[in-house]
């Protein structure tokens, strides 16, 4: 639980950037990246937003910057009337900040409807949970004969599973918009987020029935953090307990809406913590507004032991609007300008332009902050080695980044601490380079949340960093031999897994592909980074700046 004070700020400065992400979409349905070669308008001003108290223990992300997908201004939030998302949408319309869309306005119409929902919806106090009931002698057998080689810690032979309520009565749905990359999903749940009746804007608190508190947070975070709360439950109640259902409770306890960003399971682990939490969640009045890559039924699809998540997609299925946003726009196959900030191939003038560019960046922000090698962060009570860096500025080798046994604690932490960042020598990757590939997935996810100036020196060209070449069918590597004994599984137990044969790593590439060509664009260089909001960091003039004395050098 992070001090009141801290958590004030955070979660403030948090709701800032949400608000400020909604307003830079453009008149003309372009995507941002094709945007720079048609207008580079400076962002208007944005006005004061009223302030809103934040809720304790949970931390807001940052918003998606480039959640509409079609605009040529950095979005700026401009204050509305509180009657929700549809007058919202309409006075982005009007002032010109948005190009009317009757596709994204069939959706806020489905966000209207849940506002005035939710508006006149009373969430009742949420009692206290009945005793935990021990598993049978029976269950206890299966669960040690069925999970005996998995570390998932809900089937635990010997824990306590603590029932779970019917759902309170006039529980609205929750939200599940789901669609390709680049279609519009992050600007619509900020836009239902921005503009929540006022009783979800006050911190939730147990016996308050006048605020009951919202969040916005991406995937991974809302993850970590729930991770955090189960380590602290155990260690303060014992590790027999039924966490998922305690720490669902206090989730609802601090807010009755949560937002998420991506949601996506890839593993067997999240898989069994998600269906628990789920129905805890639900169970507890809480509504959740989910976007995602995948369609329910795609989740999870071909994992490992994937029934055992299946009444967590009914449960989406039965209890959430869901709603595909792909349209006839293919908005990552229009063209797009690069600004200065990603160079390849690997030759000796653009590991020199690279060096000089980091120089210059450190310099910019404060010529007094020398590069130091060897600082450390603090993630989890652990070290996290940065090989260079100032106080807002970091570089890293691919190998550093991404060779290393890196978590997602890890690169949010980073790209918190630091709010420029350059990355060097990054290869080729495909399906051979799991393990790396998908750090680098994390890596881009965080710093595209937190909005970070990234420069990169790579060998590939940005399209062909990831490639999707499938190994031959059948064909079994040393790596997955290795996961396989670990899980103790048979090939034939393992079939068309997607942890095998890469069909999640191939729809993770094609985001994080189009996030990495948006962070190397130009309109990407005039949004002000997390670092920036706070006082800290590379402004968009210093990016320009330092890019000038580059070329003239």
């Amino acid at each position: 639980m992070l001090p009141a004070r801290t958590a004030r700020q955070l979660a403030h400065s948090s709701r800032q950037r949400a608000a400020q992400a909604l307003a830079g979409a453009s008149r003309v349905p372009l995507p941002p990246l094709a945007a720079a070669l048609h207008s580079s308008t400076p962002a208007p001003t944005r006005p004061t937003r009223p302030q809103r108290t934040p809720q304790p223990g949970w931390k807001r992300t940052a918003s998606s910057p480039n959640a509409n997908k079609v605009g040529t201004k950095p979005r700026h939030f401009h204050s509305t009337p509180p009657s929700g998302p549809a007058q919202a949408y309409d006075h982005q319309v009007a002032t010109g900040l948005i190009s009317n869309d009757d596709h994204q306005r069939s959706i806020v119409a489905i966000l209207q409807r849940m506002h005035d929902e939710l508006d006149h919806y009373q969430p009742p106090p949420i009692g206290p949970l009945p005793p935990p009931v021990k598993p049978s002698a029976w269950t206890r057998l299966m669960r040690s004969r069925l999970f005996a080689d998995m570390s998932d810690e809900l089937h635990q032979a010997n824990t306590a599973v603590i029932p779970l309520p019917p759902p309170p009565p006039g529980l609205p749905n929750g939200l599940y918009l789901y669609g390709s990359v680049g279609c519009g999903k992050s600007f619509l749940m900020d836009l239902f987020y921005a503009n929540l009746p006022e009783k979800y804007r006050e911190p939730g608190a147990e016996g308050n029935s006048t605020s009951f508190g919202s969040k916005r947070v991406h995937f991974h975070q809302f993850m970590m953090e729930v991770h955090k709360k189960g380590h602290k439950i155990k260690m303060e109640q014992g590790g027999g307990q039924d966490w998922i259902v305690i720490a669902a409770r206090e989730i609802a306890e601090e807010t009755r809406v949560l937002c998420f960003d991506e949601f996506q399971v890839t593993d067997i682990a999240d898989a069994m913590i998600l269906r628990r939490l789920m129905e805890a969640l639900h169970a507890h009045g809480v509504v959740c507004v989910m976007t995602s890559n995948r369609a329910p039924d795609e989740l999870y699809k071909n994992g490992i032991q994937r029934e055992q998540f299946m009444p967590c997609i009914e449960l989406i299925k039965s209890s959430f609007t869901v709603h595909c946003l792909d349209s006839d726009i293919d908005y990552r196959k229009r063209p797009r300008e690069l600004s200065r900030v990603y160079f390849h191939p690997l030759t000796p003038q653009h590991e020199s332009e690279f060096n000089k560019l980091f120089e210059a960046a450190c310099a910019g922000i404060d010529p007094s902050d020398n590069v130091m090698s060897g600082r450390e962060l603090a993630v989890w009570g652990r070290p996290v080695k940065i090989p260079l860096s100032t106080s807002h500025v970091a570089q890293f080798t691919f190998q550093d980044l991404c060779g290393a046994p890196h978590s997602a604690a890890d690169y949010l932490e980073i790209t918190k601490t630091f709010g420029t960042i350059f990355l060097r020598d990054v290869p080729q990757l495909g399906l051979d380079t799991k393990d790396q590939a998908r750090r680098f997935i994390l890596f881009i996810d965080a710093a595209y949340e937190a909005r970070t100036k990234l420069f990169v020196l790579s060998d590939p060209p940005i399209a062909s960093v990831f490639s999707d070449e499938r190994r031959p069918t059948g064909e079994i590597t040393p790596h997955m031999r290795a996961m396989m004994d670990d899980l103790g599984l048979s090939a034939e137990t393992v079939g068309s897994s997607s942890i095998f044969t890469g069909d999640e790593e191939v729809f993770a590439f094609a985001r994080a592909v189009s996030r990495i060509t948006e962070m190397s664009s130009k309109q990407w260089a005039q949004l002000p980074s997390v670092k920036n909001d706070q006082g800290e960091g590379l402004t968009a003039d210093q990016i320009h700046e330092s890019g000038e004395k580059v070329a003239t050098a």
